[in-house]
């Protein structure tokens, strides 16, 4: 079987912004509220971060539940692993998860300045300068046999489906508008030139988008 590039349980709003402008350490989403975006994972009962018992199950649970499924390996860019711009100034900052983070697999960080590795917990993040195609090349040998998951941001998103490389998206729409920030399409249209679709509604509100290539 052939290793999969997937986009898993990537949040947009329902005019097609994954993130909002001027980010900063105290709002890694920008002007966005994640809160509105993010409602309907944050209240499945598999929902990482939970701290009470309970949380809803169905549709949402399972696309929740499913993040980690035959993943081996994550590829982002820099401004999902964190606000700094340019060279490296402190090399204290380890990512917006704190000591453990929820990967759990080798990460692959997109950037233009490189710096070392180093683990927290059972997540390695290593820090590469190279066009999709190479990133994906070393993420795919790290991953051991295991699908790839591309995590975003949406910048990065756009990149790997230009080079046409990603074998399947999950974008799950949340039903509000943002009007501004960072798009991943102007209709979900926009990719049917080269990818199936399939909308599955959840009760949530939130409407389930599934791709797989053509």
């Amino acid at each position: 079987m052939p290793q999969l590039l997937r986009v898993q349980n990537f949040n947009v709003s329902a005019d097609g912004i994954g993130a909002g402008e001027d980010q900063t350490l105290e709002r890694p989403f920008g002007h966005v509220d994640p809160g509105r975006m993010f409602a309907w994972a944050g209240a499945t009962a598999s929902w990482p971060n939970r701290t009470d018992p309970g949380g809803t199950r169905g549709l949402d649970d399972y696309f929740t539940r499913d993040f980690r499924n035959n993943i081996g390996a994550e590829i982002m860019g820099r401004n999902k692993f964190g606000p700094q711009r340019g060279p490296w100034q402190d090399h204290e900052w380890r990512g917006w998860w704190g000591d453990e983070p929820p990967f759990r697999t080798p990460v692959f960080v997109m950037t233009h300045h490189p710096r070392p590795s180093f683990t927290l917990s059972d997540t390695t993040f290593h820090f590469v300068d190279g066009d999709p195609e190479r990133v994906l090349e070393l993420a795919r040998e790290a991953a051991d046999g295991k699908d790839v998951r591309l995590g975003g941001g949406v910048t990065t998103v756009r990149q790997f489906l230009d080079a046409g490389l990603v074998d399947t998206l999950h974008v799950a729409v949340s039903p509000v508008k943002l009007g501004s920030g960072l798009r991943l399409w102007d209709s979900p249209e926009d990719l049917l030139d080269r990818y199936h679709l399939e909308v599955v509604p959840s009760p949530s509100g939130v409407a389930h988008h599934l791709f797989w290539r053509r």
